[in-house]
């Protein structure tokens, strides 16, 4: 077999409060890598304590990518990130550094990594009728007229999943052929970096729920109400007929607090129903994660000597000793 001589990567996934970061931080100051964030949630401005956004200290230690690219009430889709994800991976690769990938967003990582399926661009004049449509009718209404159309993606699609059901009529509605047809078509997309890909995840599940609570806690010690308070207060925000509809919004934690602070839910209720939204996310993480048959599994606190092992056999002279 030819040597691969394609510069490479790591690639850091799994679940939430798993550790990526912290491992991600710790390699790529050894490296002297870059880490690229993988997550959904990092990538808007101003959700920074319930995201986990590295602090002001980490960004200094480590150079880090596709953090704070979108404000809060900006779209930004799987595509994008894959186009600035690889202009961010090409220019690491030309500074002679190791990119690390680290996050939880199996959607980022399939579009990065695999390619998306060729359809239409997304069409801002039309989001913006199907958001109208939406304000007008509700988003079931929608979801019936997705699976008039389209069933199969229907069928994928929670009736209370605006984003999605927008993305599939508007491309059903730009070109005339269901979103389902378009997913189906291969993508062909060579990666051009030769990739070390690792999931980190406890094997105990308990270890994972405990680690999800106390930094939900942690949170909450620091502030992250008060930054929500800070979000809504926002111009921008205030302006948004259906805030709950923004993908900013949405995050994991965020929804819960806007709810909250809208009085749609005590606050006798509010830690609970975010922490076990956090476990929700977690398991979805988890399940996608199994879908990747080339990545080898962790336990980030008991097998550490394995992990580091698997750098050592990837780039010989890095593991610790």
């Amino acid at each position: 077999m030819p040597a691969d001589h394609r510069p490479a990567a790591i690639v850091l996934m799994g679940p939430t409060a798993s550790g990526k970061t912290a491992l991600a931080m710790e390699w790529a100051q050894r490296l002297g890598g870059e880490i690229v964030s993988v997550d959904s949630a990092l990538v808007y401005r101003g959700l920074d304590i319930g995201a986990a956004k590295p602090d002001a200290a980490m960004l200094a230690a480590v150079p880090h990518h596709l953090i704070d690219v979108r404000e809060p009430w900006q779209p930004y889709s799987a595509a994008e990130f894959a186009r600035d994800a690889s202009a961010a991976l090409a220019g690491i690769a030309a500074r002679g550094r190791i990119p690390i990938l680290a996050g939880g967003t199996g959607l980022y990582f399939q579009a990065l990594l695999d390619g998306l399926s060729p359809m239409p661009e997304a069409d801002q004049a039309l989001r913006e009728t199907i958001a109208a449509e939406a304000a007008a009718r509700g988003w079931p209404a929608l979801h019936a007229e997705l699976a008039s159309v389209d069933s199969r993606a229907a069928a994928k699609i929670k009736p209370t999943d605006p984003q999605r059901i927008q993305r599939a009529l508007e491309v059903f509605r730009l070109s005339g052929k269901p979103i389902s047809e378009w997913q189906a078509m291969p993508s062909h997309h060579p990666f051009p970096f030769r990739v070390l890909k690792l999931v980190l995840a406890p094997r105990d599940r308990a270890v994972l729920h405990q680690r999800i609570e106390q930094r939900f806690d942690a949170m909450l010690a620091a502030g992250f109400i008060e930054e929500v308070q800070r979000l809504r207060a926002l111009p921008e925000l205030r302006s948004v007929e259906q805030p709950l509809d923004l993908p900013a919004v949405r995050a994991v934690g965020y929804r819960q607090a806007w709810e909250y602070l809208d009085g749609l839910v005590p606050e006798s209720g509010f830690r609970d129903r975010a922490i076990a939204a956090t476990r929700q996310l977690a398991k979805r993480q988890l399940t996608w994660s199994r879908g990747e048959l080339d990545a080898r599994w962790f336990d980030p606190q008991s097998d550490r000597m394995a992990l580091e092992t698997a750098l050592e056999l990837f780039l010989p002279g890095q593991s610790a000793h």
